[in-house]
């Protein structure tokens, strides 16, 4: 990010300079991942008794945000330079810019492995992917610029690499406002949570049922099992909750037994609805 923004003023390249930028923001959205990734780490305290793993949902929205932010900063940029083109040192871009592919790669390449599972990872990866792709289209053009003087196509390119990035971090983003505001986490199968729970032994009904994340790789679920014949015993509990964690990914299941004497209806049902 220095060598991009030093030689990006020695060169008279906004794209180099646009590109260091944005690795600023990367270089903060890493520090929030990795905070984020401590945080977790932590044991529950009387003040947060699940825990600091919810870090992890605000890094992943962060780094989304800061990656939006960053490609806003690049359209401005290129736009500025289709309006009012400059000579550039299209040589030293090319070189500056093909050492960042090769390091962003290289970061990139590291977090490949974990983006799968982890929201806060994927975003992360996302951050070096688009930095090398970032780089890549400024090496190109600055190579190009060197035997055609073609000023316009580095923000041409510029704009081009924002527009994969958008499409790329969309869903992150996405993903993220939905873990923040409590919703179902993406591939939690709910209506067969739902089943599982209705088709044990002397459960005639399911409500109150609640799922969760906890953080960007683990969840919650909190639920009523209305059981006639009373509590079946903790060994038979035990076997369900071990159940939802195996087979749904419920890190942290609460279930409560009720005898169906009185009527039930979740708390939420309550909640005065929006006009």
């Amino acid at each position: 990010m220095v060598v991009q923004a030093i030689y990006g003023v020695l060169a008279h390249s906004t794209a180099l300079l646009a590109d260091a930028g944005h690795n600023l923001s990367d270089v903060l959205g890493l520090l929030l991942a990795w905070g984020a990734a401590w945080l977790a780490t932590r044991r529950p305290s009387g003040h947060y008794t699940f825990g600091y793993g919810s870090s992890s949902i605000l890094a992943s929205l962060a780094n989304a945000a800061l990656l939006l932010f960053a490609c806003g900063v690049i359209v401005a940029e290129a736009i500025g330079r289709l309006i009012n083109p400059a000579p550039v040192a299209g040589l030293a871009v090319f070189v500056v810019a093909a050492i960042g592919v090769v390091v962003n790669g290289i970061s990139a390449w590291l977090f490949m492995r974990g983006q799968k599972d982890d929201l806060n990872i994927r975003g992360a990866f996302l951050h070096m992917a688009a930095d090398a792709g970032i780089s890549a289209a400024v090496a190109v053009s600055g190579l190009v610029i060197v035997y055609t003087n073609w000023t316009w196509l580095d923000p041409v390119m510029s704009l081009l690499v924002v527009a994969v990035v958008v499409v790329g971090t969309w869903g992150l983003l996405r993903n993220s406002v939905r873990l923040a505001l409590d919703a179902v986490p993406p591939g939690v199968d709910l209506q067969g949570i739902r089943d599982y729970l209705e088709n044990q032994p002397g459960v005639i009904d399911v409500h109150d049922l609640h799922v969760w994340a906890l953080s960007t790789t683990g969840n919650a679920l909190s639920a009523h099992l209305v059981m006639p014949a009373g509590h079946p015993g903790d060994e038979s509990i035990d076997g369900i909750v071990a159940m939802l964690r195996e087979r749904f990914s419920m890190q942290h299941a609460t279930l409560q037994v009720d005898l169906g004497t009185t009527e039930h209806r979740c708390a939420m049902d309550h909640l005065p609805r929006a006009h």
